[in-house]
């Protein structure tokens, strides 16, 4: 999967929690404007001299629909006309704030099966604490037009929803909502404080307690949804499962040390992490290299050894099988996780109805 970034970190949206803000405020160059077409298709000449089978180009931001749909119709046409000949499977996603959404752009992603994820935190009054525009105004409203009018036109979306202080102790009241509305693919991440801060010291911070008490109820919510047949999908339970069966999660920020990935600024600067766009990190340029020149060089500045350290007491830890750690921007100096109690006070509390869970998969497989 190749993470592309066509508007940088532009936005029209000042979200009070933002990591990637964080981010431009942390390397030498803020932002690097919008894409050209002459980037872009440099990077799908590289990415189609790369692959084997399948490409898969998902853009986020910012806000990626700030380049604009003639930016998109343009991509698209041109990877078309190179998987002419190669004949590769390629899949298309896009992570937005939904603002800039209208019937133009609905129609674009359905026709060319775009997955969209749309940023929606929870109810009005969780969602518009937070996600402002930039007139600080909420969004809430705005957003849920887009998500209307996506289901209007069929196009594939799932919900990701950024878990804050506040809103970790509304964890039940977020996933009914969500469930009532009629949107089942959901996807929880932990907000980050800023990079280089002592972790839990702002207003939206979410500090292992109350992370653990948000995982406990949400999974309550889902556990009861999943025994009376509603099943919904929660990205986090259902790579739980995945792991408990022997298989390798899909979330990158469950398997324990970094993956191989590429994340493209606007510029073609290409880093290693969504996490890491920072100047240190600088694989290279598609303009000017290769994937394979800038594998060599993640392996020169050593990015993914880096991740692979263990802590000792996780060694030890009966959960580390499924917690690997967690993700690690989310690791202090020592090399353990922030949410380490979280975690284990989660494991210990739902493990038992996971494996009776993993139990009726089996055997409705068998």
């Amino acid at each position: 999967m190749i993470l592309i970034k066509p508007a940088s970190g532009s936005c029209n949206m000042r979200c009070r929690y933002c990591f990637y803000a964080d981010e431009l405020c942390n390397r030498e160059t803020a932002l690097y404007g919008i894409m050209t077409a002459d980037t872009s298709h440099a990077l799908i000449d590289r990415a189609f001299a790369y692959a084997e089978e399948e490409i898969g180009f998902a853009f986020q931001g910012g806000e990626p629909t700030l380049a604009g749909l003639p930016y998109f119709r343009d991509f698209v046409q041109y990877t078309e006309k190179k998987n002419a000949e190669k004949k590769l499977r390629v899949h298309y996603a896009l992570q937005t704030n939904g603002l800039c959404l209208n019937s133009e752009w609905a129609r674009f992603f359905a026709e060319n099966h775009f997955l969209i994820g749309v940023s929606l935190d929870g109810t009005k009054d969780i969602h518009n604490k937070y996600r402002i525009d930039a007139s600080g105004e909420g969004t809430f409203d705005r957003i849920s037009a887009s998500l209307r009018l996506l289901e209007d036109n069929k196009v594939d979306f799932n919900i990701l929803t950024v878990v804050t202080g506040d809103s970790a102790r509304k964890a039940k009241k977020v996933y009914r909502f969500f469930r009532e509305s009629g949107w089942e693919y959901q996807q929880y991440i932990e907000c980050l404080d800023p990079l280089g801060e002592e972790p839990g010291l702002r207003e939206y911070s979410l500090t292992p307690k109350k992370y653990e008490s948000f995982l406990k109820n949400l999974f309550d919510a889902w556990y009861a949804d999943v025994r009376a047949g509603e099943h919904s999908y929660n990205r986090y339970f259902e790579n739980l499962l995945f792991m408990m069966a022997g298989q390798p999660p899909e979330s990158c920020n469950m398997r324990g040390i970094c993956g191989k990935q590429w994340v493209i600024e606007a510029d073609g600067g290409v880093y290693p992490c969504d996490f890491y766009v920072l100047d240190e990190w600088l694989l290279g340029n598609v303009r000017t290299d290769s994937f394979e020149e800038m594998d060599k060089k993640r392996d020169e500045l050593g990015f993914i050894e880096k991740s692979c350290h263990i802590p000792e007491e996780c060694r030890t830890c009966r959960w580390y099988p499924l917690c690997r750690n967690g993700c690690r921007r989310l690791r202090g100096e020592d090399g353990k996780n922030y949410f380490c109690s979280a975690y284990k006070g989660f494991f210990e509390y739902a493990y038992p109805r996971l494996k009776e869970l993993y139990g009726i998969a089996m055997r409705n497989k068998g």
